[in-house]
């Protein structure tokens, strides 16, 4: 036969989480057996997970993913299906896709290229394969072909590139299979979602793949908030010959995502017309990839929904907004008794309660049970922040409480002057007394938290991260972090877009306000791009320094033509550089945050610094004498 189905299928699983893996790879294998598949792609290290980590040392788990595999295996009749697994050969661990047909093991491709770069570190675990090299693998008696192979199904010459592989320009393993005239190449993937990356996937994928390749090709991505800070999108495309002929919407809520599209071999010919590219601007994929990132997290938590400190200001709003989003969102994808079902938070509203509700109503009334929100007001807090904070609470059906920490903090500071025997003031204290007021709202909303047992939302953006604007145990708090991998820039445009194009007129007083801590007396006008600088400079300060890696003279000469006053612009990028050096040990502490840009500064994912150094001293001392 010439003519086929060729399928892949995005899977949300979970590192080691057996049951939930399985029971998504088999509902995939019955959604392609319904379908009339014949070739299914799924993502890489399905069976396990991908974000195991160190887990993958332990060789307990790759037996674990052997046993799993075969027990799959007479599930796979009428079928031929790449299924990702760890495999250990000849004492080294590989990162394998086997490949199996009508329930019997054809082999295993073994991973060539690693990724190790970012929020990867598969190096750490794995061997990569020599590529044009074969081996035998034996388990229980039995003999596999392990390493570069190439098989044949149904006539239908097949091959892999196992994610990595395909990000590797001329070396990409694809590039050989083509001067074999490999007719189907198979990608089993664990790409992570960051803003526009897709565009980079329909380049590898259609252009560098289907097209140079002269050939089928399948791209099959994890799917949801795997394992705590990555985020999968996926994503799932099928490509031939240079055009793309079929794509699934990525970014669901779904357990298994799959498409399918016929192919004619022998004709070189689809039954399908080539379909346009799914691009989409940042702030909706920000909304679409915070959605399941906090639905996934808070379900696979055993949380009971989410507590948040809501202070009326820009980036406690997008928090709260986010948990209502990603409810609606939920609801409408899932259906409202299902999405309580799946993410475990059924007992805690009587779904018969929400029938005949409108989307909207069916939101609200989850939200109230789900999201609860306090203004934790000081002697410095402003009339204008509790008016944003409520109205905005009130607008997504959130439950809202107020209170007053001046009590506590004046217990601090009475300890403190009575030890020290002199009154604490703003000239000589300020930041002492700017921290004890966010310290002291953490104990009680953990309380909070602990008694609904809910997760704490810290609300720390990357900008604050970046400087260290943030009081460690205090704004720092929790048990979540999902805005810390995106800038207060950002933040601040994705607010009113939130405000214009998801319908949130609650966010009209948060979208009037001057960023400010609220910290300091009012009289003194605090406000955060006093404190620091102005946000948009911040941010390409942030990418050129970190993102780039330019020392400060470098992000000097690349800024210089767009500021007249020379000697400010000096200024704020030395401001930069010495806070991001002494605030190291701050970043280590920021609460499990979501990957969503191109790179982040939590140094568990993506940016590793020193927690003691030189501080940048000549480098800076060489911008000043430029």
């Amino acid at each position: 036969m010439s003519f086929l189905r060729i399928g892949g299928a995005a899977l949300n699983q979970t590192p080691i989480d057996w049951e939930n893996n399985r029971n998504n790879i088999l509902q995939a294998l019955e959604m392609a057996r319904k379908d009339a598949v014949d070739i299914l792609c799924l993502p890489e290290l399905c069976i396990t997970g991908y974000g195991c980590e160190d887990l993958f040392l332990h060789h307990w788990v790759a037996d674990t993913a052997w046993e799993q595999l075969m027990s799959l295996l007479p599930h796979t009749k009428e079928l031929a299906v790449c299924i990702g697994l760890p495999v250990w050969h000849e004492h080294r661990l590989y990162n394998c896709a086997c490949f199996i047909e009508n329930g019997s093991i054809l082999g295993f491709s073994a991973k060539q290229f690693l990724a190790n770069d970012g929020v990867h570190y598969e190096q750490r675990w794995f061997t990569p394969w020599p590529s044009q090299q074969q081996s035998i693998v034996e388990r229980e008696g039995k003999s596999y072909p392990f390493g570069d192979l190439t098989y044949t199904v149904q006539t239908i010459s097949v091959a892999f590139e196992i994610c990595e592989d395909a990000w590797r320009g001329n070396d990409r393993p694809g590039f050989r299979y083509a001067k074999q005239n490999i007719q189907l190449i198979l990608n089993p993937s664990a790409s992570h979602f960051s803003f526009n990356k897709s565009k980079i996937r329909y380049e590898l994928v259609i252009e560098e793949g289907s097209r140079k390749m002269n050939c089928a090709y399948v791209y099959a991505d994890l799917l949801g908030n795997e394992a705590g800070r990555v985020i999968y999108d996926g994503e799932v495309l099928i490509a031939y010959k240079g055009n793309l002929i079929q794509r699934n919407d990525r970014l669901s809520f779904n357990n298994v995502e799959l498409v399918a599209a016929n192919i004619d071999f022998e004709k070189q010919q689809t039954g399908h017309d080539p379909i346009t590219e799914d691009q989409r601007e940042e702030n909706y994929e920000f909304w679409e990839a915070t959605c399941v990132g906090l639905y996934d997290y808070m379900r696979k938590s055993k949380a009971k929904g989410f507590v948040l400190s809501l202070s009326g200001g820009a980036d406690s709003s997008v928090c709260a907004i986010m948990v209502y989003e990603m409810i609606r969102k939920g609801i409408q994808e899932l259906g409202a008794e299902y999405f309580l079902f799946k993410g475990g938070v059924s007992d805690l509203i009587d779904s018969q309660s929400l029938y005949g509700l409108s989307v909207d109503e069916q939101a609200q009334k989850i939200c109230a049970v789900l999201l609860t929100c306090v203004y934790q007001s000081s002697r410095n807090s402003g009339k204008e922040t509790l008016l944003s904070a409520r109205e905005l609470a009130e607008s997504i059906g959130a439950t809202f409480y107020q209170w007053s920490i001046d009590e506590e903090v004046e217990s601090y500071k009475s300890k403190i002057q009575i030890a020290l025997q002199r009154d604490l003031n703003w000239q000589q204290d300020d930041i002492a007394l700017q921290n004890i007021q966010a310290r002291s709202r953490s104990p009680i909303i953990w309380m909070m938290a602990n008694i609904k047992r809910a997760l704490l939302i810290t609300t720390s953006n990357r900008s604050e991260g970046d400087v260290g604007y943030a009081t460690m145990d205090g704004d720092t708090s929790g048990s979540i972090a999902p805005i810390a991998g995106v800038d207060k820039d950002f933040i601040r445009h994705w607010l009113i877009w939130a405000e214009r194009e998801r319908g949130h007129k609650g966010l009209s007083r948060v979208n009037a306000l001057t960023p400010t801590a609220e910290l300091r007396p009012s009289a003194q006008t605090q406000t955060d791009e006093k404190d620091l600088m102005p946000y948009p400079l911040l941010a390409q300060i942030e990418r050129l320094a970190i993102k780039n890696r330019k020392k400060p003279l470098e992000v000097y000469q690349h800024l210089e033509s767009d500021w007249t006053d020379k000697q400010q612009l000096k200024q704020y990028i030395v401001k930069f550089y010495r806070l991001w050096s002494i605030n190291q040990w701050k970043r280590e502490r920021i609460a499990p945050s979501f990957h969503l840009d191109d790179f982040n500064v939590d140094p568990r994912s993506w940016c590793r610094f020193p927690i003691l150094s030189g501080s940048f001293t000549e480098e800076i001392n060489e911008l000043l004498n430029f």
